[in-house]
């Protein structure tokens, strides 16, 4: 298989914010405090160009993790899953006030928006439409958030949602998936070093 004709996706998801709400597009920073973590995970990464979200938690992540890597510009379609009205408040402060649209959110969750924000089937596009721009680049380290690495294992497993809802995915650990002219292939799964 070519190097042009594989692309091997390195998902890495920032550090923790400790949040205990949705957060999606609220700019919290990472707790990059754990310098050995750090460490760690940036011995498993290949020599690769790093791109993440534009978000500050990912952000962080990624210059934590350069080193002598080349860096790609920073793409807002890698964001985690925008809750809307729901942003920075807990399932129990949301379901307080209704709890149907919650409800429907994770239990009908593909075609479900957030009030005022994204469905997990308009993550997914976005998420996809960035995986397909970085195609033909060979090995790429791509910072991101719990709900884009999950969009991202979902296209490769091809499972549904409920069932990739299943997966965790640890803050500063690893999701390896690659792409190339026989389908996908999924390798090791929040790893953490």
């Amino acid at each position: 298989m070519a190097g042009a004709a594989e692309t091997r996706m390195i998902w890495v998801r920032h550090g923790p914010t400790h949040a205990k709400a949705m957060i999606g597009w609220t700019d919290l920073p990472a707790d990059l405090s754990d310098r050995a973590a750090l460490v760690r995970l940036s011995a498993l990464l290949p020599d690769a160009p790093v791109i993440s979200s534009d978000l500050g938690r990912a952000v962080a992540t990624a210059d934590a993790l350069q080193g002598a890597r080349p860096r790609l510009p920073h793409d807002p379609r890698l964001r985690e899953i925008h809750f809307g009205t729901w942003e920075a408040r807990t399932h129990d402060e949301v379901a307080a006030v209704d709890p149907t649209p919650l409800r429907a959110f994770w239990e009908d969750a593909g075609p479900t928006p957030a009030p005022g924000g994204e469905s997990w089937d308009d993550l997914s596009a976005r998420i996809n439409a960035a995986t397909d721009a970085l195609q033909g680049h060979g090995t790429v380290i791509i910072v991101a958030h719990f709900g884009a690495i999950l969009a991202a294992l979902q296209r490769a497993l091809g499972v549904g949602v409920q069932q990739v809802f299943a997966h965790r995915i640890e803050p500063l650990s690893l999701t390896e998936i690659t792409r190339g002219p026989k389908g996908w292939h999924v390798g090791r799964i929040n790893h953490l070093p």
